[in-house]
């Protein structure tokens, strides 16, 4: 009987505004592999949603340079913009976006492409800012708020092996550190962590928490040249070979690393 080749699934952390550096990154993996599956959280939810659709990477890219809307916070701009997104894509393989159910402080994996667009919408909920969605009788909000890189969620859905694009690699300022670290220490979700996934990041955060909160055009194209700087190492995905060298810097002075990432290893990076 022929071996049944590995499911593999992109992964997308949150990250809010820095799900630019998302959109830049999946146009250089894009020509070199097609997953089997997506899953994200938060932002990587919503950018999740149109990559599994088959987006073509430079509409995707498109959109993320055209948000003027988000400069500013504005409830009702963001909520129409989720469901333009949504309306417009279909995902063609299988897709999954984790919510964080409220009250409980757990999060929860939802598949499937008849997923509603209030689906998206409480995955990328911040508390605070943005309103929280009731779906089936549970109140959700932002799916990055226990585990902003989901690769749990991942692993639940047949994964064997991941590809990860992580936005935000540590959070970008002290006191959102501090809150976000005293809500996972009460919930005490613990995920489990693959023994082994490719994970594709920014060698420092991109900016600041107002960087990550609020649309700026100047920022979303750097942060895509910063991902696409990925490129001389995403081609060892066509042998399916990761690199451990890190790509080469962007002109911001960032780097993109490429690299297989191990649960000792791990520390920060799913901040």
């Amino acid at each position: 009987m022929a071996k049944t080749a590995p499911k593999t699934a992109l992964v997308l952390s949150a990250g809010g505004m820095f799900g630019a550096y998302q959109a830049g990154a999946w146009k250089v993996l894009a020509e070199h592999f097609e997953p089997d599956m997506v899953v994200g959280a938060s932002i990587g939810a919503i950018n999740g949603w149109a990559i599994a659709s088959r987006c073509d990477p430079d509409d995707l890219i498109e959109r993320w340079r055209n948000l003027e809307p988000l400069s500013r916070h504005n409830r009702q701009a963001a909520q129409s913009l989720v469901r333009q997104v949504h309306s417009d894509y279909k995902p063609r393989i299988e897709y999954g976006a984790v919510l964080t159910d409220t009250l409980r402080l757990r999060p929860r994996l939802f598949r499937g492409p008849d997923l509603t667009w209030q689906h998206l919408a409480a995955s990328a909920a911040v508390l605070g800012l943005y309103p929280q969605y009731r779906i089936d009788g549970r109140l959700y909000s932002d799916g990055g708020l226990l585990s902003a890189l989901p690769l749990w969620a991942a692993v639940e859905m047949g994964a064997e092996r991941i590809i990860a694009i992580n936005a935000l690699p540590v959070m970008p300022s002290v006191l959102i550190r501090k809150l976000v670290g005293a809500i996972r220490a009460v919930s005490r979700f613990k995920p489990e962590i693959p023994t082994e996934f490719i994970q594709i990041a920014p060698s420092e955060s991109l900016g600041s928490a107002k960087d990550m909160l609020y649309w700026n055009r100047e920022n979303a194209d750097r942060w895509i040249r910063v991902a696409q700087a990925v490129s001389p190492a995403s081609q060892a995905l066509d042998h399916r070979q990761p690199s451990m060298e890190p790509a080469s810097p962007a002109e911001t002075g960032f780097r993109s690393t490429y690299r297989t990432i191990r649960p000792s290893s791990l520390e920060s990076r799913t901040q």
